[in-house]
């Protein structure tokens, strides 16, 4: 009998399409599975490589594939979207996986564990109270100014929201139960922030890896414990470069004819950890503006280029120093 060397399998929430091939990519198998096919479907299938797109669930499949002995590659969806061929199907798609993930010079993405998944939920959800917190802010306010009390952006604003809490008397009564709500809301969202980052600290601290990139200047807690949640194996970049273009960092090439166009930044990858990085490089424009001697680099860019272009290129260069940190398994050493 011939064996199936290659399976693409297409994942969905109820029904998952299976393309397997053999080595000389003859198509042995196409079906469709319903979910609580698929274990018992693979289980019964000698061990063999399994392609997917990095997509929802995938990990949690990727793990339970492997568990039965056989070699998972994920793929983002991006690069396998050139091989579809025309027509959108399951078939089509589970198709192209198992193209893709055949081709030498793809590129994969590590099978995170549960642990690994359990820190990212917890930044997932820090992500998703930071973003509430801003929106409460942004409808205090949106209602305050139409009662012609303005109040400025940012920590100032909501000092101010503050203050006006304790003298509400300038207010109507059913504005100021509305306001009421909504600070009550505000003070909630703050407290779980504080408490998911005192246990994403925590983690941290636990862990090599990060106290390693905490190391780093601009790299504190919080966007070391996401690098190594999200990208705990830096071998699979090849450079500092390409794992900065991960990060959407690089800029955006537009080139043609030997002449060479270089764009804004491409804002592809992990949006998250990529706004964290700016974040942190920003802090430490702040330090090099104020003349500390180990930002240097910095300092000497600003006096040329705008602060924000030098946060981004700072980002850029301390994410490069990251994936040394993560592949050599040493701390940073400033020179």
């Amino acid at each position: 009998m011939e064996k199936v060397s290659i399976v693409g399998l297409d994942l969905a929430k109820n029904v998952f399409q299976v393309h397997g091939i053999d080595a000389q990519g003859k198509v042995l198998l196409r079906q469709h599975l319903r979910r609580g096919e698929v274990l018992s479907f693979f289980a019964k299938l000698a061990p063999c490589l399994v392609g997917m797109e990095a997509c929802a669930t995938a990990h949690y499949w990727g793990r339970e594939l492997m568990k039965l002995g056989h070699a998972v590659k994920l793929m983002p969806p991006a690069y396998v979207k050139p091989y579809v061929k025309p027509g959108k199907t399951d078939a089509a798609d589970a198709e192209a996986i198992a193209e893709a993930v055949s081709r030498p010079t793809m590129r994969f993405v590590a099978v995170k564990t549960v642990g690994q998944q359990s820190v990212l939920m917890l930044h997932k959800v820090r992500d998703l109270l930071v973003r509430q917190r801003t929106m409460l802010i942004n409808a205090l306010r949106g209602h305050l100014a139409e009662f012609g009390v303005v109040t400025a952006r940012g920590p100032a604003g909501v000092k101010a929201i503050e203050e006006l809490h304790q003298m509400q008397d300038g207010l109507p009564a059913l504005a100021r139960i509305a306001f009421q709500r909504l600070v009550d809301r505000l003070e909630a969202v703050g407290a779980e922030i504080r408490k998911a980052e005192r246990e994403i600290v925590a983690s941290c601290r636990e862990d090599a890896v990060s106290r390693r990139l905490m190391t780093i200047p601009g790299i504190g807690p919080i966007t070391a414990s996401a690098i190594v949640a999200a990208a705990p194996d830096g071998t699979l970049f090849r450079s500092g470069r390409q794992f900065a273009a991960w990060l959407g960092l690089t800029p955006r090439p537009h080139s043609s004819g030997g002449k060479e166009r270089l764009g804004g930044i491409s804002k592809q990858g992990d949006g998250y950890i990529r706004r964290l990085r700016v974040t942190g490089a920003t802090a430490v424009i702040r330090l090099a503006r104020q003349g500390n001697p180990s930002k240097v680099w910095a300092a000497k860019l600003l006096e040329r280029k705008p602060a924000r272009l030098v946060s981004v290129a700072l980002a850029n260069k301390t994410a490069r120093i990251a994936w040394v940190v993560l592949t050599r398994d040493e701390s940073y050493r400033a020179v």
